[in-house]
């Protein structure tokens, strides 16, 4: 991470991830009975859980409202669950105001056009490596990871790394205490 992006990144209060594309890779398997089903990266789970204990806020912010989303975010303890979002840019600032920060405490991740408002407004935007080609050039990162495939984690790891936090965080993991 750039020393600009690493500022950056020490600045940030809240993450928030659009979910197709982002964190699953964007397929979304319909079955007969209407139910669908996402599948989600571990490791991104995990990076989120990471940054909730470094003390970030977490959540999502999908255009599109499922259980499947529900369940997740409710295992990872996210705070924010936006579903149904059609103007991703109020909710968020919404948001955003709730938790008493404005966009440059913002670290978002979005793949599409519908993220394109807030990225632009975020004090960190990213986008995984195979997010649309309209929206890769406008982020200040983009993953070498793909959406549902580590890209959550990248991101997540490199805040933290930036913030100080990874260290002790990992430390604990090892129980080697270096």
């Amino acid at each position: 991470m750039t020393p600009d992006l690493a500022a950056r990144a020490r600045a940030l209060r809240v993450l928030l991830f659009d979910v197709d594309g982002v964190l699953t890779d964007g397929t979304t398997l319909v079955h007969a009975d209407g139910t669908e089903s996402l599948r989600f990266d571990i490791r991104d789970g995990l990076g989120l859980v990471l940054a909730q204990r470094a003390g970030l806020v977490t959540g999502v912010v999908s255009a599109r409202a499922t259980t499947a989303v529900e369940h997740r975010a409710a295992q990872l303890g996210l705070r924010h669950v936006l579903l149904g979002v059609h103007d991703k840019l109020d909710a968020v600032s919404r948001l955003l105001a709730h938790e008493g920060v404005g966009f440059e405490a913002l670290g978002y991740m979005g793949d599409d056009l519908v993220d394109l408002r807030v990225l632009a407004r975020a004090g960190l935007s990213a986008a995984p490596a195979d997010a649309m080609p309209d929206v890769r050039p406008r982020v200040a990162l983009v993953t070498a990871a793909r959406g549902g495939r580590g890209a959550v984690r990248e991101f997540v790891e490199g805040v933290l790394r930036a913030r100080g936090a990874w260290a002790p965080l990992l430390a604990e993991y090892a129980g080697d205490g270096r």
